[in-house]
């Protein structure tokens, strides 16, 4: 249960930039989103969203970032409930909760310091207090709009800058600028502020909705480059987001993002590719990233505005609402719980059944009898293993997202172990 607890808050970062894309149809009908009783009023949708068009404020931070205390006083609401997000501060080590991930990730980072992640209000610190290494600033993507302003403004060699000297450079944790740019008054107007995103989509940008694409612009797989250490995302279109697809492309660079040494398998870690995840679930056509981690909320005056405290659905009525189109008056709390239940526990079954592959591969490295080309082989198929257990175990929506895709990945990976232990003799 924490560790569900961890990845829902975790997931719920998900949507900080979601302020205000329109539509939703079912059969012809409008979706009614953020169902609340008012009576002869209805229930508030999209459209009953208060929208402002304001100049821009002057910055005050030093990079001419403008952020979330500069818009306080045109958005009061929106800004205080970002700060909320303060309260998302559980934290669980998924090391203590899945020992196995130590044994898989041996050589890696990971296998040090690997927690849940908190609210958008603890970015920075947390990436400062990471056991695992950082030498560069390339560890400071998403984790600060100042970051961001800085690549934009100087280009892809801040990514190979010293980590301290840049973070002594970094005001403000994920905020407005993140998704919105310095022209956040404009109607709430969603920007792709890195870009890395624009790099790697191209036109195919239009393709996925603005609300989901601006928390996909962190909420994703992604790696560094050899070449610049640049962030970037391992696909050209919203059809190449497929696991089997970046693995293919990860294999036709013959990239690595470390060479395990008792095992010589040239492994792939995963980072957290939610969008990517529900792009391909039955969801992705009906509903965003704030539709889920949004509410929309009124205030005493009638000002109606997307809070930008992010959380789980699942514990929150208005969000809880939305699922009522649809499902009627199932009990989506107890259902979405069974199904997390059901994935975490074949992450378990053959995350465990990994490491003792791993261990199995260890072993025949060490006792020298089979061929490289043999062992090759086997640790062909250790990579794909890991990397299609590791694209489900590191989503972090458990299963919720796209329960068939977490299911399918650990599938193939069952598949893959047992042909390498098959390979092993």
């Amino acid at each position: 249960m924490e560790k569900k607890i961890g990845r829902w808050i975790a997931a719920a970062a998900m949507a900080l930039a979601a302020l205000l894309f329109m539509g939703g149809i079912i059969s012809g009908g409008e979706l009614k989103y953020f169902l609340k009783d008012r009576g002869d009023l209805g229930p508030l949708t999209r459209d009953d969203i208060t929208y402002l068009e304001t100049d821009e404020p002057s910055a005050s931070s030093k990079d001419g970032t403008i952020n979330a205390s500069d818009w306080e006083a045109a958005y009061p609401e929106i800004v205080a409930t970002m700060g909320q997000n303060k309260e998302n501060s559980y934290v669980t080590s998924y090391l203590e909760e899945d020992p196995y991930l130590v044994n898989i990730y041996e050589g890696y980072g990971f296998a040090k310091d690997y927690g849940s992640a908190r609210g958008h209000e603890y970015t920075l610190e947390d990436v400062a207090k990471t056991e695992r290494p950082h030498p560069m600033a390339n560890c400071l993507t998403c984790k600060t709009p100042n970051f961001t302003k800085l690549v934009n403004d100087q280009g892809v060699g801040v990514y190979t800058m010293d980590f301290e000297e840049v973070m002594g450079m970094m005001e403000e944790n994920v905020s407005c600028y993140t998704c919105h740019g310095n022209d956040a008054g404009n109607k709430g107007a969603l920007v792709v502020t890195h870009s890395y995103v624009n790099k790697a989509l191209g036109d195919s940008v239009s393709e996925i909705d603005p609300a989901t694409l601006s928390c996909g612009q962190c909420h994703i797989e992604y790696y560094f480059t050899p070449e610049d250490k640049e962030a970037m995302m391992p696909y050209s279109d919203r059809a190449s987001m497929t696991p089997e697809a970046i693995l293919a492309y990860y294999d036709a660079m013959d990239f690595a993002d470390w060479t395990q040494e008792s095992t010589g398998t040239k492994l792939l870690k995963a980072q957290h590719p939610e969008m990517e995840t529900f792009l391909y679930g039955k969801h992705a056509a009906l509903l965003n990233c704030a539709d889920c981690h949004m509410p929309i909320e009124q205030t005493e005056d009638g000002t109606i505005y997307h809070s930008h405290l992010l959380v789980s659905p699942l514990e929150d009525e208005t969000l809880l609402s939305n699922c009522a189109t649809c499902h009627g008056d199932t009990d989506m709390v107890e259902t979405v719980h069974k199904l997390q239940d059901r994935v975490t526990a074949r992450e378990t079954e053959v995350g465990n059944k990994l490491s003792e592959f791993k261990d199995a591969l260890a072993a025949a490295v060490s006792a020298g009898k089979m061929s490289e080309d043999e062992l090759d082989a086997v640790r062909k198929v250790h990579r794909e293993a890991q990397w299609y257990f590791d694209f489900c175990y590191v989503e972090n929506s458990e299963g919720a997202h796209n329960s068939e895709l977490s299911m399918s990945c650990l599938d193939k990976s069952e598949v893959l172990i047992a042909q390498g232990m098959k390979l092993l003799g």
